[in-house]
């Protein structure tokens, strides 16, 4: 993992936040991973990694359909 990388940070605090809360991904939460993995502009390979394992775990039967689509829009754009 790079040293710039915020992996650690995106898997952390979906880990906190949302798995031990409920398993699903609200918008705010979305938003937040979102904010986090391009706070230096880009997203780098292990934030992909990261991201990617995250948007699995997550309960896609439980989460909204704005935020089912926001996640596919965003793992479109950033190649996640």
């Amino acid at each position: 993992m790079s040293h710039d990388s915020r992996a650690a940070d995106l898997i952390g605090y979906s880990f906190l936040v949302m798995f031990a809360n409920d398993g699903v991904i609200d918008a705010d939460e979305l938003h937040f991973l979102e904010r986090v993995a391009l706070d230096d502009g880009e997203i780098d390979d292990d934030e992909r990694r990261a991201l990617r394992a995250i948007f699995a775990r997550a309960d896609a039967l439980k989460m909204s359909a704005e935020v089912a689509a926001e996640i596919a829009q965003f793992r479109a754009q950033y190649a996640i």
